[in-house]
């Protein structure tokens, strides 16, 4: 299986679908989520994105459903070009699939030997072998430490800095070798998945694409229309949260006159979802899925 869908009845459910909307499936992946969406919309339409080159493969055989092959950032440009604007419902899986993870040549996990290249988007030249050879350790600081959350971030960008030194550091297995005496002895797999989530972060500019994403919701949801986001780290969590309920992403609530919060969104979970232990025994890769959901004011 490409991927399997995370919080799939939770996040169908959210989307509150009416039959014959037009709806978004903006990280397609292996379509599972989109598959769903498709059960529920009768003669409705189904607009789908996916940066990955791979994930194109997996398109259904339905003529209600168009698959894009771009970043989700481009969403208002082809909502445009093929007049879907305004949408009822929007959906989104921050998380990168089982299948990325699993293949050794993409460099997505510290489990396999393989290349440094962590892109989502293969047609992009920056790749993660470039940014550990080519940034200088005060950058390569900012990312271990804003992206990661490593407080040991001085550490590892000096001892990359001497490793590469020697040679170029072109391998997860060389990446792990320069950084070993960098993690902490019970906790070397939570190290590692936070390094590489930094490096994928900066390769991809995922943090700056998914504020993209977000600004451009307000425009093209209809007002009623749902907005349902899953999200797996705490840095896309807190600009998911502060969007939703601030219109910001530094959740700095406005108010009007009378002191009533101005925003573009009502919340319809005060809380994320989160996946139950049945879930988690069937998929562990859900356990950290959190999901939210808004509606258009």
């Amino acid at each position: 299986m490409y991927h399997q869908p995370v919080l799939l009845s939770e996040s169908i459910e959210g989307l509150n679908i009416k039959k014959g909307g037009i709806y978004i499936d903006a990280t397609y992946g292996g379509g599972g989520h989109s598959q769903e969406i498709l059960k529920h919309i009768g003669e409705g339409s189904l607009i789908a994105f996916d940066q990955d080159q791979d994930a194109i493969k997996n398109k259904l055989d339905d003529e209600r459903l168009i698959l894009i092959n771009q970043n989700f950032r481009f969403m208002r440009n082809f909502l445009k070009l093929y007049r879907a604007i305004p949408v009822d419902g929007i959906l989104a899986d921050l998380g990168i699939s089982s299948y990325q993870i699993d293949q050794p040549d993409r460099g997505f996990s510290a489990r396999y030997e393989g290349e440094l290249d962590l892109r989502m988007n293969r047609r992009k030249s920056l790749t993660a072998a470039d940014i550990i050879n080519d940034y200088p350790v005060s950058r390569l600081r900012e990312i271990f430490y804003n992206y990661g959350e490593l407080e040991n971030n001085k550490k590892i960008a000096t001892e990359i800095d001497h490793a590469r030194s020697n040679e170029k550091i072109r391998t997860t297995t060389q990446l792990l070798e320069a950084t070993r005496f960098c993690a902490p002895k019970g906790s070397e797999n939570k190290f590692y998945a936070k390094l590489f989530q930094a490096l994928r972060i900066e390769v991809n500019d995922e943090l700056g694409s998914l504020k993209d994403f977000l600004i451009q919701t307000v425009d093209l949801l209809k007002p009623g229309g749902r907005l349902v986001i899953i999200s797996y780290h705490s840095l896309e969590d807190r600009l998911v949260k502060n969007f939703l309920r601030a219109g910001n992403f530094e959740g700095e609530v406005a108010k009007d006159f009378f002191g009533n919060p101005l925003g573009n969104f009502k919340l319809i979970n005060r809380k994320p979802i989160v996946p139950d232990d049945e879930e988690i025994s069937r998929n562990s890769r859900a356990r950290s899925a959190k999901l939210r959901i808004a509606e258009k004011i």
